[in-house]
């Protein structure tokens, strides 16, 4: 992931490089729609990238924009405005938590099945089970990563008053420095970071599902109004992403020069092993047999009780108003495989 410091740099080069992925078609043809992503280009988004470069979105009568992400935007907020037409949000909390709040957004694909954080320290260090996290400083995001520790915690009868939970920067300094006994990582970005500094066999990492949790992440939003007055929209344009993503993943070093001329100040090392992790996560779970994007209904459930129960939101939710998993279910299965 980029950090903050570089984002305005990288947001100037978009503007140029979007544009000149695609071969322009009359535009009377083709209907306007944006996505906006949940953070800046990188990998982790290689195939939107892809099928816009290589015309897909065009050839099904869209003329997409992809937009960006950054510190200070919600994607929410965005698609339940109208401001975007297609958003990719940060997970089925960012889902829970929008609905929560009113917002009318619905969930029409999730891209990784199965958690993407993890929890890192030192093997030779005092952490050796969960319970040793009491007492011990941990560094975590408040959005949505918090989560899944307070799950994890919760599974082992461990409170969070318990640890000394602080927020967690974009440098994984602190734990590298030994100042933190366990820092926060996705698989695709910062454990590769963390890889870079210190040997991998001397780390050792805490798995959400190891207890018993899922959290799908990277979930596709459109507003209420896009799915129910533009179904043919919606399910174009997941024709499209997936062909892109097929593409990404059969090509990926294509796929990474791909994302690279969006945002040529990538490390491409760090990007080629981003994808591999990605492609990892799309394709885990129920995804295996489902497709990429699948909505697991078993998890999206699992996970609202669970935020019902610790107050991540304040009332039950409509889960089939949340989550439509009729767009996704309209494309072939053979088209969802990568």
């Amino acid at each position: 992931m980029l950090s903050r410091r570089h984002a305005l740099s990288v947001l100037s080069a978009i503007a140029l490089a979007t544009g000149s992925l695609v071969t322009a078609a009359p535009a009377a043809e083709l209907q306007k729609a944006s996505l906006r992503l949940k953070w800046l280009p990188q990998a982790q988004f290689a195939g939107f990238y892809v099928a816009a470069a290589k015309g897909y979105y065009k050839a099904e009568g869209i003329d997409l924009t992809i937009n960006p992400g950054g510190p200070n935007l919600l994607t929410e907020n965005l698609v339940a405005t109208g401001a975007d037409t297609f958003g990719l949000s940060g997970g089925t909390d960012s889902v829970f938590a929008a609905r929560d709040k009113g917002l009318p957004i619905v969930c029409i694909g999730v891209s990784h099945q199965i958690t993407p954080f993890i929890f890192v320290t030192r093997k030779d260090g005092p952490v050796k089970t969960i319970q040793d996290f009491k007492g011990k400083t941990v560094t975590t995001w408040f959005t949505g990563a918090n989560h899944v520790l307070n799950g994890m915690l919760a599974k082992e009868g461990i409170k969070p008053d318990e640890l000394k939970i602080q927020p967690q920067q974009v440098s994984v300094t602190p734990f590298v420095d030994g100042s933190v006994d366990v820092v926060t990582a996705t698989y695709y970005n910062e454990f590769y970071t963390i890889q870079s500094r210190m040997p991998k066999d001397s780390l050792k990492t805490f798995v959400a599902e190891d207890y018993g949790i899922t959290f799908p992440r990277d979930t596709l939003i459109v507003a209420e109004a896009t799915a129910k007055e533009k179904p043919e929209l919606v399910k174009a344009f997941l024709r499209a992403s997936l062909k892109g993503w097929k593409d990404a993943f059969a090509d990926p070093k294509g796929a990474v020069d791909t994302v690279m001329a969006a945002a040529p100040t990538l490390d491409r090392a760090q990007q080629e092993f981003m994808l591999t992790e990605v492609k990892r996560l799309m394709t885990a779970g129920t995804a295996a047999k489902n497709g990429m994007f699948w909505i697991d209904a078993d998890a999206v459930k699992t996970a609202h009780d669970f935020f019902l129960k610790y107050g991540v939101i304040s009332k039950p939710l409509d889960l089939a108003a949340a989550y439509d998993a009729s767009f996704i279910q309209s494309v072939p299965l053979a088209d969802r495989l990568p």
